[in-house]
């Protein structure tokens, strides 16, 4: 294994293959952060040669955090099918690169590949790859997952429904939801961050969505996201509906600890789903993910954000989810400092969440001291689409009032659909044309008219 490389008639030699990984990664405020960014271009030129000519196998060996002290790791590593890896880990990462690229290589050969790819090798390749590989290669991929529903099915492209308000006022949050579901949001989830996380309160938010989609026989999933056993002790104490139980996850055990989270927690969270929840299944899980959290919570291990937003993948896919998503750009400028950082960020993100196997979506959004608007989100959402991304997020003229943060609004799902030729998914596709909401894919003159849900 050779750590070094001369460039430029001057040679760079890197101590560990952690200092390469992170030096090769593009810039990200977060590795400056961090103490580990490459100081020149230069350098990151070097850095990406030398990862170029590690195999997979060399990165295998070398788990950002090591096996006996974390248990993303451990799940990683024991989830990995040898016979798969066995038939890449003597490749270098620059010819997995070329592989994956290969007008050759289809979405089935590399969905087949990704059951045998630890989430260091994922993030190895990604960090070779230029924003148009990572769509190019990202929309071979086709993850679908089922809940009530199915998604990433050929065709599609969906959006989560997300009617957040500032006191969880029930009149507000159905306000929100009548209009979102009237402009074609919501066939991914409807799904509320509760200002009140408690128990009573979170039953009580699930008990109303459940009965509006009852009511309006609205072919979708819903979801509280609150903590998992939050949710869980909702359905235990209240009999609170369960279609979907939501986690933000980390890429480490630290990482999660600082969540107040613990593999054992998900694990019977997803229990509870598969043997109380609501939905039909068998994909009952929803994650969120997003650059930068291990690094806020000191726990990286001296790694890359890209790296570790990786590792998010490869311990989610354990649990089967039916939706993940990296929130992008939600922590801030300390981690992605501008548009262009966030652009990458979400490229990455949603490419090494396909190529771990997982039905990915992107909450393309900034912060207000971040240097981003929304034309750059915009933006974002558009190579989105155009990279295969299963669903975006729906939030009221774009602005999350709860959150602070901006988003993507309820319009741009319809107008991105339009441009690409794609529909919701089929059940909630009908179900709009039955409201009178769209007609041949395209909107109506009712859509964004809520006074139609008060009719009955």
């Amino acid at each position: 294994m050779i750590l070094k490389t001369r460039l430029f008639g001057h040679v760079y030699e890197f101590k560990s293959i952690r200092e390469v990984m992170a030096k090769a990664n593009e810039e990200k405020s977060g590795d400056k952060l961090a103490g580990i960014a490459a100081e020149t271009a230069e350098e990151r030129v070097a850095a990406k040669v030398v990862l170029s000519n590690l195999t997979l196998n060399d990165l295998r060996n070398c788990p950002a955090v090591p096996y006996e002290e974390d248990d993303v790791t451990r799940i990683i590593q024991d989830d990995l099918n040898e016979t798969i890896f066995n038939s890449f880990k003597n490749m270098t990462v620059a010819e997995f690169r070329e592989w994956l690229l290969s007008e050759k290589t289809t979405g089935d050969m590399i969905k087949r590949a990704s059951r045998g790819l630890t989430s260091e090798c994922i993030a190895g390749v990604c960090k070779l790859m230029s924003n148009l590989d990572l769509v190019y290669a990202a929309k071979k991929i086709r993850v679908s997952a089922h809940c009530n529903t199915t998604i990433g099915l050929p065709g599609t492209f969906s959006a989560r429904l997300q009617p957040n308000h500032t006191t969880d006022d029930p009149k507000g949050i159905v306000a929100s939801v009548m209009e979102g579901l009237s402009l074609g949001c919501g066939d991914a989830v409807i799904g509320i961050n509760p200002v009140d996380d408690s128990v009573e309160s979170v039953a009580r938010l699930l008990k109303m969505l459940d009965e509006f989609k009852a009511k309006w026989e609205v072919p979708t999933q819903i979801c509280v996201l609150a903590h998992v056993t939050t949710q869980t002790e909702a359905a235990n104490k209240f009999g609170a509906p369960l279609d979907l139980m939501f986690q933000s996850i980390a890429g480490s055990q630290k990482g999660n600890e600082a969540f107040g989270l613990t593999t054992q927690m998900l694990e019977d969270g997803r229990q509870t789903m598969l043997t109380r929840g609501t939905c039909t299944g068998p994909n009952v899980m929803y994650f969120e993910t997003g650059q930068g959290s291990e690094l806020s919570s000191d726990a990286h291990n001296g790694w890359d954000q890209v790296t570790m937003e990786a590792r998010c993948y490869g311990f989610g896919r354990h649990f089967k989810p039916f939706l993940v998503n990296t929130v992008v750009g939600f922590i801030g400028p300390e981690y992605l400092y501008d548009s262009k950082q966030v652009t990458r960020a979400g490229l990455e993100d949603h490419f090494m969440g396909k190529l771990s196997g997982l039905p990915m979506g992107c909450d393309a959004c900034y912060t207000n001291h971040m240097k981003a608007d929304q034309n750059d989100i915009e933006n974002l959402a558009t190579l989105l689409v155009a990279a295969g991304c299963n669903y975006v997020m729906g939030v009221p003229q774009g602005d999350d009032c709860m959150l602070m943060y901006q988003c993507t609004g309820y319009h741009e799902a319809a107008a991105l659909r339009e441009v690409f030729g794609l529909r919701p998914i089929k059940e909630f596709d009908q179900w709009l044309e039955k409201m009178g909401f769209s007609e041949n894919g395209k909107l109506t003159g009712k859509a964004g008219d809520a006074s139609v849900f008060m009719t009955k």
